[in-house]
């Protein structure tokens, strides 16, 4: 009897233990950000048919982890734009939204921004397929993140809050996936809206970073801490004003407007990864080892969640 509680115990942390700290598949982020970025055209907002089978890809994908995959269209100039969602947990009323966006500004392929976190989706919805949740999970790929759209009621994530809040959704916080895969050793990769930052956070690119605001609310302090525990990667915390140059750089800030606790992680964007918003925003420049450490701090994060 002594040897079977041994062995149910066992059995018990080795589940425990795959459902909080399953890892991600380097192969298939790196397939992910191959089709993605390698593509006949830019994913920007000029080529709507790019975008629409951008779109298309990230559907398929979410469809193999779950059975509620749906398309939010909107309509702006004559063209129809689609936020793509897969929901996890949908028997629960309360949830949870971790979004990216999967356009590009201008002519360029976009790896980091925001390739990067389009993926950290697709991996997270093969990583929740099949598990029980306390939360409702809603996975949102956005369009229409960049200029000239960006701060306006067109983008793709300001669509998604407003229709949250027409429905009354009951919405415990949200996650922004912007730039996860850019990470520098040397001194002096690392910059900051104001350089005494650097006492603090240091001069090195080598961390990624969990940004909210003054005055976070339960979700973002318990999701952060979370994270942080898991020690899948350097993980640094960035607490500032919503008008601090960079800290709303996202599709989070439209879910602070309409009040819902929201934060973004982010590999600091352009105080680090000088390709941004260039042609030089590459698959070759992206650390898909450490990339994907961020991709389990946010699932296992997610996951140790609790009402």
């Amino acid at each position: 009897m002594h040897k079977f509680k041994i062995l149910i115990g066992f059995l018990f942390f080795i589940t425990f233990y795959s459902n909080v700290f399953a890892q991600s598949d380097t192969t298939l982020i790196s397939s992910h950000l191959k089709t993605l970025t390698k593509t006949p055209q830019f994913r920007n907002h000029n080529n709507i048919d790019q975008l629409n089978l951008t779109a298309d890809y990230i559907s398929t994908i979410f469809k193999k982890s779950s059975d509620s995959v749906y398309t939010q269209e909107f309509t702006f100039d004559q063209k129809t734009y689609k936020n793509i969602i897969c929901s996890f947990g949908t028997e629960n009323k309360k949830r949870i939204i971790v979004g990216a966006h999967y356009d590009v500004c201008g002519d360029q392929e976009g790896a980091d921004d925001n390739a990067s976190g389009v993926v950290g989706l697709l991996e997270i919805s093969r990583l929740l397929k099949g598990k029980k949740l306390d939360y409702r999970i809603d996975l949102v790929a956005y369009s229409l993140e960049e200029p000239p759209y960006f701060r306006t009621e067109f983008m793709g994530s300001y669509i998604h809050a407003k229709s949250l809040k027409e429905s009354k959704a009951e919405v415990f916080g949200m996650i922004s996936l912007e730039m996860i895969a850019y990470f520098k050793d040397e001194a002096k990769s690392q910059s900051y809206p104001l350089g005494i930052l650097s006492v603090k956070y240091g001069n090195k690119g080598n961390y990624i970073t969990l940004v909210k605001k003054f005055g976070s609310g339960q979700f973002v302090n318990q999701f952060s801490k979370n994270f942080k525990a898991t020690k899948s990667i350097l993980t640094k915390t960035f607490a500032g004003p919503p008008k601090l140059p960079g800290i709303d750089f996202s599709d989070h800030l439209n879910y602070w407007k309409f009040g819902y606790d929201a934060m973004m992680i982010t590999d600091t964007s352009f105080y680090r990864n000088k390709n941004y918003h260039q042609k030089t925003d590459t698959i070759e420049t992206l650390d898909i080892p450490r990339m994907s450490k961020v991709i389990d701090g946010v699932y296992s994060g997610l996951i140790s969640l609790k009402p």
